[in-house]
């Protein structure tokens, strides 16, 4: 792999994941403080639960591995809290760990991106390891976009801006 190719790849996955962050903080400021820990039902999440997840999910699948750095995740607390944090210190506790996380991925070198990995028992070379977390967080996006727009009866707006109508060129 070139630097060109690396420069690409990571240039690409940073911005898919700042993507899923300004539609994650869009469908955040559409719901109140209560509707933020409310489960549709005894097998889904609450939206707090999901942005907890993220966070830990992100800390284990790129801080720590690609930072060298040890593995302190709490899987079972994420999913179990049922409040203590607003939206705006849920917000801001995934912003520190994005921010990690995009410099951790930044300061990667084509060696490290290569190399083998176990993650929660899962071999990922450091490319898996980025991907995961990019489809991973677009996934649990789309899952929040869902519950809001179920809740608000309303559509987002994630690209009233954008022709989505436009054929490529």
């Amino acid at each position: 792999m070139n630097l060109t190719v690396r420069t690409t790849f990571i240039k690409n996955c940073v911005f898919r994941i700042d993507e899923n962050t300004r539609m994650l903080k869009i469908a955040l400021s559409s719901i109140t403080e209560e509707e933020l820990w409310k489960k549709p039902n005894n097998h889904l999440n609450s939206i707090g639960n999901l942005v907890l997840h993220l966070c830990g999910n992100i800390t284990q699948y790129v801080i720590a591995p690609l930072g060298n750095l040890e593995d302190q995740r709490d899987r079972t607390l994420e999913f179990s809290t049922t409040g203590g944090y607003s939206k705006q210190e849920l917000i801001e506790k995934l912003d520190r760990v994005l921010l990690k996380a995009k410099a951790t991925i930044a300061r990667v070198s084509e060696a490290t991106l290569l190399k083998e990995k176990e993650v929660q028992g899962f071999q990922f070379s450091g490319v898996g390891l980025i991907i995961h977390v990019v489809e991973h967080y677009s996934y649990h996006t789309g899952q929040i976009a869902f519950w809001v727009k179920l809740l608000k009866n309303k559509d987002l707006g994630f690209y009233e801006s954008f022709d989505l109508n436009k054929k490529n060129e």
